[in-house]
């Protein structure tokens, strides 16, 4: 019911974010007359904010056309290597001879589409050949595809890595770090000759218990069945996914912004002012973080439901206790794929050691094959984008991918 009264809401909404946004174009295009009016562009500033307080936001394109080569410009291009119903497996080609460490990026299903680490498929682009995980909205996901899982993620992932072999380097970031781990201990428990070369895992909750954040605290004080009764919706008729139980990605977005409303509230009062202004790079680097940020998507309710049981409250992972197929999940079976953890100092979603814990859960990988890095002044978002990312972070993850290559 509460999908429905949304999409009611957005329904109702949609002339007005129309009205608005020909409001803003009115009073600020150079070609209109009442662009020179003296209230011309307080009044435009102040459609554009409404505009965009109110519009629908969709999946943003990658836009990674080209990449820097050797100082040239290459061209890239998008291609699906593999797909499910809930997931692409997107190849950034590029048109180069050059024979770079293969990189699988795995990307979190929390709520953003995989989108949101464009500036890491960007900064890797140069030296590595990239595929990304690039996960579809359950709500377009018919229900005849049946139900999507976190083992269900964790077979997921093990098929990409089988399908680009034994060489890949495969790098997690935030919540899949849970899920490649496991995948990966289960390829080393078979004995995979496609276990791979390294694993890097980015802020995760690899053992939720090390210094709880707000996030590890809503999932332990609330019972299993508050998140089955307050944050799981049905899909309303007019997407395919219809009838499918999800956590809707308008009820995550709301919980991202209540973390921080103040910053938002001022992010937003400060690109008004930069409308005023005539800021205009300003103006587009808040249209450009918000174009991503606001973009959500729904999670398959089996998935998150599992995430918060195995993850958050049972912490199956650290316990030894989570089985898949009938096989424990023993990350101490690992003793091929060398292992980098990164966390942020400021991290304010996966806590302090949560993310190296897993150094002590493959504690039979040779120490000169584990690796791990705290990059200060970072919070969790500066882990895989940013200045610090691409000046900090990455030398840090090519040099351990190049010395296990």
């Amino acid at each position: 019911m509460l999908y429905d009264l949304h999409e009611l809401q957005r329904s109702f909404l949609a002339p007005l974010s129309a009205f608005t946004d020909t409001g803003s174009h009115i009073f600020s295009n150079p070609y209109s007359p009442l662009a020179y009016t003296p209230l011309s562009r307080q009044l435009a500033a102040t459609y554009e904010l409404a505009y965009r307080l109110g519009k629908d936001y969709e999946k943003p394109p990658w836009g990674l056309d080209t990449t820097e080569i050797d100082s040239h410009s290459v061209s890239v291009t998008e291609v699906t290597e593999a797909a499910t119903p809930f997931c692409r497996l997107v190849h950034f080609q590029r048109d180069t001879r050059r024979q770079d460490p293969r990189v699988l990026l795995i990307a979190p299903i929390s709520g953003h589409h995989a989108t949101l680490l464009r500036d890491t498929v960007r900064t890797l682009l140069p030296a590595h050949d990239v595929y990304v995980s690039d996960w579809v909205d359950a709500r377009m996901v018919p229900m005849s595809d049946g139900d999507f899982g976190l083992d269900d993620y964790v077979r997921t992932v093990q098929d990409f890595i089988r399908k680009l072999g034994p060489d890949v380097h495969v790098i997690s970031v935030c919540q899949p770090t849970v899920p490649v781990l496991a995948a990966i201990s289960l390829l080393a428990s078979e004995n995979d000759p496609c276990q791979p070369r390294s694993m890097t895992m980015m802020g995760g909750p690899i053992d939720s218990r090390k210094s709880p954040t707000q996030v590890n605290r809503l999932a332990t004080t609330k019972p299993y069945s508050w998140f089955e009764d307050n944050l799981i919706h049905r899909v309303p008729g007019r997407y395919p996914g219809a009838g499918r139980l999800v956590y809707p990605g308008f009820l995550q977005h709301a919980g991202f912004v209540a973390m921080n409303p103040d910053r938002h509230l001022r992010s937003h009062y400060d690109f008004y002012l930069h409308l005023l202004r005539g800021d205009d790079s300003d103006a587009e680097a808040h249209r450009r973080f918000y174009d991503e940020y606001n973009a959500v998507m729904d999670m398959s309710a089996q998935f998150y439901l599992d995430t918060i049981r195995t993850v958050f409250q049972e912490f199956s992972l650290p316990r030894g206790t989570w089985v898949i197929d009938g096989q424990t999940v023993d990350p101490s079976a690992i003793r091929k794929t060398a292992l980098l953890t990164i966390e942020g100092e400021l991290d304010d979603i996966s806590g302090e050691g949560q993310t190296h814990a897993a150094q002590d859960l493959c504690h039979n990988l040779a120490q000169s094959q584990r690796q791990s890095l705290t990059a200060k002044k970072c919070g969790h978002y500066g882990i895989f984008s940013g200045s610090r990312w691409r000046k900090l972070i990455y030398p840090e993850i090519a040099a351990f991918i190049r010395s296990h290559a």
